[in-house]
Parts: C-alpha cells; sequence; structure tokens
C-alpha cells in the first residue's frame, strides 16, 4: 500500500480548480501513478450545489457564487473561517463500504470535539456532525458543526468535508443548508472554542489515519 499524501493549503482554493485537482489524482490513483492524499484547504465565498438538492434551497440571492457539483448532498456554504478536507482515499485496499467510509469521517470529527467537551452525533436521516451539548449543557436544539459530501469513481472516494472553525455563519441565512430549514449551524468559535486551523489540520489527520487502519 502507497503512503498517504498529505496536503494542506493555506490560501483560498478557487472551487472548480480544487475540482479538477481532486478529479485528476482519483484517476492517477486508478492508474497507480499517485498516492492516496487527504488535503486540507479554505475555499473562498461560495455555495455549492450538490446531486440532490434543488434551486429552492437558495432563500435570497447575494453575490457570492453558486456552483452545481458532482458530490452527493444538497446546497451548503463554503467560506473563511470554515476548513476543508478532501478525501482520496481508495477503497478497493479496505471495504467497499461507503456508509462505513462516511461514519469514519464522522466519528473522526466526532472524537476530537469530546476534547473539547463538546458532544456531537450523527443522525441517520441527516448527514453530518450535530453538536447537542456543549461544556456539560445541552443544547435546545442540535446545530450542525460539519458538513459532508462525497463522490466515488471505481471506489476511490473524493470531495468531503466540510467544518465550522470561525466562520461568519450569517451567510447559511441565505440557503436551505444541506435541506434542513429549521436547523441551524455553528462553530468552535460560536461555541467559545479558540483553535488554529494548523492544530486542526494536526488532531484531524491523526484521528482520522487511526480510524483508517481499521477500515
Amino acid at each position: 500500500m502507497g503512503s498517504l499524501e498529505v496536503k494542506q493549503t493555506d490560501k483560498f482554493i478557487n472551487y472548480e480548480l480544487a475540482l479538477s485537482d481532486m478529479q485528476n489524482r482519483v484517476d492517477q490513483i486508478i492508474t497507480k501513478s499517485k498516492n492516496e492524499m487527504i488535503w486540507f484547504l479554505n475555499h473562498n465565498h461560495i455555495y455549492t450545489q450538490g446531486t440532490s438538492s434543488s434551486d429552492q434551497e437558495i432563500l435570497k440571492k447575494n453575490n457570492i457564487p453558486i456552483f452545481k457539483t458532482n458530490r452527493g448532498g444538497k446546497t451548503t456554504y463554503h467560506g473563511p473561517g470554515q476548513r476543508i478536507v478532501y478525501f482520496m482515499i481508495d477503497l478497493n485496499k479496505r471495504n467497499k463500504d461507503l456508509r462505513r467510509f462516511i461514519s469514519l469521517i464522522e466519528n473522526s470529527l466526532i472524537n476530537i470535539l469530546y476534547k473539547y467537551h463538546i458532544e456531537s452525533t450523527t443522525f441517520k436521516n441527516r448527514v453530518g456532525i450535530w453538536v447537542i451539548k456543549n461544556q456539560g449543557k445541552t443544547l435546545d436544539k442540535e446545530k450542525k458543526i460539519g458538513a459532508i459530501g462525497l463522490r466515488i469513481k471505481k471506489w476511490i472516494t473524493y470531495h468531503g468535508l466540510s467544518f465550522n472553525i470561525k466562520t461568519n455563519l450569517e451567510y447559511y441565512d441565505y440557503i436551505n443548508s444541506c435541506g434542513l430549514l429549521e436547523y441551524k449551524n455553528t462553530s468552535l468559535e460560536n461555541l467559545g472554542i479558540d483553535i488554529s486551523v494548523r492544530d486542526f489540520d494536526k488532531e484531524y489527520l491523526a484521528e482520522f489515519k487511526k480510524n483508517l487502519k481499521n477500515l
């Protein structure tokens, strides 16, 4: 098994460019000319609409671009203060179980949040990571802190996770985020936690790699 390449990008990456780069890497993994990769990056303000989204999920227009993409899922927001993690992982080498792989992504984040005394969970009918308790206090209603959307080609995954660290949550007001209008989003900053992007990258990578061994 080839080693897992880790790429960390601090500047904003154009969404279409990132998508092209991911697709190229997937093709290279298929031909065994490149290793698997996990990519930590940031996008500037953009709304992306997955394969099960509808235009009704745009509640009101602003000057932020809207891009229809090929990941699974509905409409979501990407922007400053949010960390993106893209996974180009070969499931041919592991269990060919996409649901299990999604659970690995989710549980890696849940375990990190728990270290900061934030309890979160997943729901069968709602993709993503949901905060239910912060510093021992139960929220009146769970809030979403991480969104997941994946695509797969010949059992190679791409796209991945968006996680709100210091995201301006007002940008979610313009959309029916992930088709769940009755629920709100949150961030680490909103929950009173201050960590750097690099600290998050380090913690998430360690957790993900540990869990990947058991896939």
